[in-house]
């Protein structure tokens, strides 16, 4: 904000006031005399150990370890399968062997199709099939705590990773756009003994 300059009338106004007015304090000097600037002083540079910012500080204890998101989760696990591989079958470029739909299935029916279905296709000698899941329902989330969309989707990846889907699968990974992208799995199997 500029400051304006007061007009001869104003002037001419806070004239008349302070004709009129007694000071508080008499024995003060009206006129204040400016204080000189301190001259700055050089701080030294020779001797001083070199600071970084927090170097003192204590590590914060975190109270709640909150699970990444499952895109994240599923990406970050170690590549347990020819590496060749893995590049075409996230390209898309393997065509699955088998595929099962979990369209529209409740928790209570798609686990036990998925463990036949894995099982069967591992039996008879398949190494890559295709699960899709879907995305699942965009909701209203009116609660305070987040809800995941997708039951299956968020359900599938940790099914396969426990018994008795756990020696069957060798790797999961999120489906190529052409093969459903985010709502499908491909499941590489492990080869029958």
């Amino acid at each position: 904000m500029t400051r304006r300059r007061l007009t001869p009338d104003e002037v001419a106004l806070w004239q008349k006031v302070t004709e009129t007015t007694d000071r508080l304090h008499p024995q003060r000097d009206p006129q204040p005399k400016p204080r000189p600037k301190p001259k700055p002083q050089k701080t030294p540079t020779v001797g001083l150990d070199p600071f970084e910012l927090g170097q003192t500080s204590k590590p914060v204890k975190r109270l709640h370890q909150l699970q990444p998101p499952l895109a994240e989760r599923i990406s970050n696990a170690p590549l347990r399968m020819d590496q060749k591989a893995f590049g075409k079958m996230k390209r898309g470029k393997l065509v699955p062997e088998g595929r099962i739909d979990l369209h529209g299935m409740t928790l209570d029916r798609a686990h036990p199709a998925l463990i036949r279905f894995i099982l069967a296709s591992q039996a008879s000698g398949k190494r890559l099939v295709l699960v899709i899941t879907g995305k699942g329902r965009k909701g209203a989330d009116d609660g305070p705590i987040p809800t995941p969309r997708g039951i299956l989707k968020n359900q599938v990846p940790q099914w396969l990773t426990m018994p008795p889907l756990a020696h069957a699968v060798l790797q999961v990974s999120e489906a190529h756009i052409s093969h459903g992208g985010a709502g499908a799995y491909y499941v590489y199997l492990k080869r029958p003994r």
